[in-house]
């Protein structure tokens, strides 16, 4: 198949394309280092054929997005028009990268009919991108998957995000962490691209949301416990206590309708995980 991957060069389309690569697939990269500008579309109207688009260029870092609001709603908005608008123009399967958008959960393990509460700006652009998704779907009968991803990890990730952030701190032999409870749904992105991967090949029509994750939650504290378990030396961990506002304490994804309607189940565990990340470092 003919797939535009936006946003190729980033954490998960380093993953992603060499993948869709080795499966036959004719890839067109569309990021910066490939003279594209996804936020203006008149540098997308070079391609002319494509049978899938998946979107993964989008500003991520939440504590950023608290920052720097206007760039996140401006690109995360403008980068989906523009990849939704040539999906609409080429006849093309349109994927969407989303995130966890179901703020403090009522119930646990989240299915996708939680109700949605996006609890920062980061959350809040991807609803919106899901929205102006779903009314492509609706208005032009653009075939929509769009994946709610919890919280991915693996080798290659910004320094900005928490496993690869301890990572790092170890090599110093201390570690300082803010709060030891916060649980979370970790997959690693071996999992997502088998996710995006099983997308291309279905044969959904309309629009779809799904949940993207491993149904088992793990707290910071326990992430320590899986790195001293697979790093060869001691280092000392501290909690500063510094409880952030709003904080949500557990999430877990329910991913039972990805599973029955894509044939998709996660394989990688925390600890597989954890350990692939330091040996790859």
């Amino acid at each position: 198949m003919k797939i535009i991957v936006t946003g190729s060069g980033g954490f998960i389309g380093s993953y992603l394309v060499p993948y869709l690569l080795k499966n036959g697939h004719e890839i067109t990269e569309v990021s910066r280092k490939r003279g594209f500008d996804i936020c203006n579309y008149s540098s997308l109207n070079q391609i002319k054929e494509a049978d899938v688009i998946i979107h993964l260029a989008a500003k991520t870092f939440v504590p950023e997005s608290f920052e720097n609001p206007y760039d996140f709603y401006d690109i995360n908005f403008k980068s989906t028009l523009n990849a939704l608008e040539l999906s609409r123009k080429l006849n093309a399967k349109f994927i969407l990268m989303s995130s966890y958008a179901y703020g403090e959960p009522e119930y646990v393990p989240i299915d996708e009919n939680h109700p949605l509460n996006p609890h920062n700006p980061y959350s809040q652009s991807k609803l919106i991108s899901e929205e102006l998704s779903q009314s492509y779907s609706r208005d032009f009968g653009v075939d929509v998957i769009a994946f709610r991803a919890f919280n991915i990890y693996g080798f290659g990730q910004s320094n900005q995000f928490l496993i690869p952030y301890i990572f790092n701190q170890i090599q110093s032999k201390k570690v300082v962490l803010k709060d030891s409870r916060p649980k979370r749904d970790y997959i690693h992105v071996l999992d997502v691209v088998s996710a995006i991967n099983q997308a291309v090949m279905s044969n959904l029509k309309g629009f779809n949301v799904f949940n993207l994750g491993t149904g088992v939650s793990h707290s910071v504290e326990e992430l320590i416990e899986v790195f001293k378990v697979n790093i060869p030396f001691e280092f000392e961990v501290q909690f500063t206590n510094e409880f952030r506002k709003n904080e949500v304490l557990n999430t877990v994804s329910n991913t039972s309708k990805l599973e029955k309607q894509m044939q998709w189940k996660p394989q990688i565990t925390l600890q597989e995980g954890i350990k692939m990340f330091i040996s790859e470092n």
